[in-house]
């Protein structure tokens, strides 16, 4: 698993490495240290499974920064963790295309479960500040408020087609097992589907469809 991280506060980052590296034994880290670093460091690096921004850092105010994040990087689940306590900030950073909202002074669990909640394909909020948003009846069945599938996710349903078990999926991208569980249980209820199989078939179907175009 490949994560940025990006922070303007080098005592931040060391301080919440190791929360990370209990996502996944083999997580690899890539540090940003403001915007235009975070650009940077993405169009480097190949396959980013998750990006951490915070909200304040040099070369781009916070809203505008993550929305541009978004734009450019689509695919890729962004998660905000920042000092401000704001209900504004949250629901604009939500409604911008993050996936969650993490406080810094959360503790070291909760910022573990948050993320582990994002990368299973949830959304996180802070209890209490707000809630994140619903999902909505009807949706397309690859389409959540935020978006497709990620390429990871993509990269996984395919080995998922094939035949392939969670161990050999790891093995073939480089992740463990258990993180390919989390894209698989993403995978699930992105497209609305409770086993492995329907969500080839919706795969399919949705390519097929798309191909008569």
């Amino acid at each position: 698993m490949k994560i940025l991280l990006a922070d303007d506060h080098p005592l931040f980052r060391e301080g919440v490495k190791p929360v990370l590296l209990k996502l996944d034994r083999r997580v690899s880290l890539i540090e940003a240290h403001d915007y235009p670093s975070a650009f940077t460091a993405m169009r480097k690096a190949k396959e980013v499974d998750l990006a951490l921004l915070d909200l304040y850092m040099p070369g781009m105010s916070g809203l505008d920064g993550v929305t541009r994040f978004r734009a450019a990087f689509p695919d890729i689940p962004v998660v905000v963790l920042s000092a401000s306590e704001q209900v504004e900030d949250i629901q604009q950073l939500l409604a911008a295309g993050a996936l969650g909202y993490i406080t810094k002074a959360s503790p070291s669990d909760v910022i573990l479960s948050a993320l582990q909640q994002v990368l299973a394909g949830g959304v996180y909020a802070p209890p209490g500040l707000i809630d994140p948003p619903a999902e909505q009846d009807g949706e397309q069945p690859t389409i959540n408020h935020h978006g497709a599938l990620t390429m990871r996710q993509m990269q996984v349903i395919r080995e998922m087609a094939k035949g392939l078990s969670n161990r050999q999926i790891g093995d073939i991208l480089q992740v463990t097992e258990g993180t390919v569980k989390l894209h698989v249980a993403a995978i699930f209820k992105l497209l609305k589907v409770n086993n492995r199989t329907e969500a080839v078939l919706v795969i399919q179907k949705m390519s097929l469809h798309k191909g008569k175009r």
